[in-house]
């Protein structure tokens, strides 16, 4: 049975290099044969409304659909002034453990400049208590994204060595995300007086 993956663009900007970044992994994915579908979900053209506003035009319906079906995510987090952006971290209190819970996830994060270590740093400490996400070990650091993943052949060095790193990345998750799967069928996440972290 093959795996679906979903990706999350973490940017509150249409058009943004975070998006870029997802759609490049999800065609990897492909590529690479590593699952069945790869579904983007950009929250730059489909923002999820701030929390605890109704969703007036059923945006997270759809999303929350995607994330249920999902055996592995990829969540691309821009850093913004050192931190997570805001659409990611309104992401994490839409979600539950019926989108997320003990599924794998790769963290990527994505700069303009030389960082994007500080807002995986920061998911990892606050974003997976209710939902129950499962960060890897492993992480991708996309530094200086305007100069790569931009076409079908490497720019440079530097952005052939990201590809490499990406598709090595991947390959990683899809292992975690077959194994895990088993794990999501043992666990049982019924009871609503356990529905929230400690």
């Amino acid at each position: 049975m093959s795996l679906k993956i979903a990706l999350v663009a973490g940017s509150s900007r249409k058009q943004s290099q975070s998006a870029k970044v997802a759609d490049y992994l999800g065609q990897r994915l492909r590529a690479l044969g590593l699952c069945g579908s790869a579904s983007v979900i950009d929250l730059g053209s489909a923002p999820l409304p701030l929390w605890p506003e109704k969703d007036a035009n059923g945006l997270w319906a759809d999303h929350s659909a995607i994330l249920r079906e999902a055996d592995a995510l990829v969540m691309v987090v821009p850093e913004w002034h050192g931190m997570a952006s805001p659409a990611m971290k309104n992401f994490f209190v839409h979600t539950g453990y019926r989108e997320l819970g003990h599924k794998p996830a790769l963290l990527v994060g994505v700069s303009a400049g030389q960082g994007g270590a500080y807002p995986l740093s920061e998911l990892r400490a606050s974003s997976y208590k209710n939902c129950r996400v499962c960060y890897l070990p492993e992480q991708l650091i996309v530094r200086q994204v305007e100069a790569v993943m931009n076409g079908e052949a490497a720019a440079d060095a530097d952005d052939q060595r990201i590809r490499e790193r990406a598709d090595w990345a991947l390959k990683v998750l899809a292992s975690y995300g077959l194994a895990m799967r088993g794990v999501r069928q043992e666990v049982d996440m019924s009871r609503a007086d356990f529905a929230n972290g400690m």
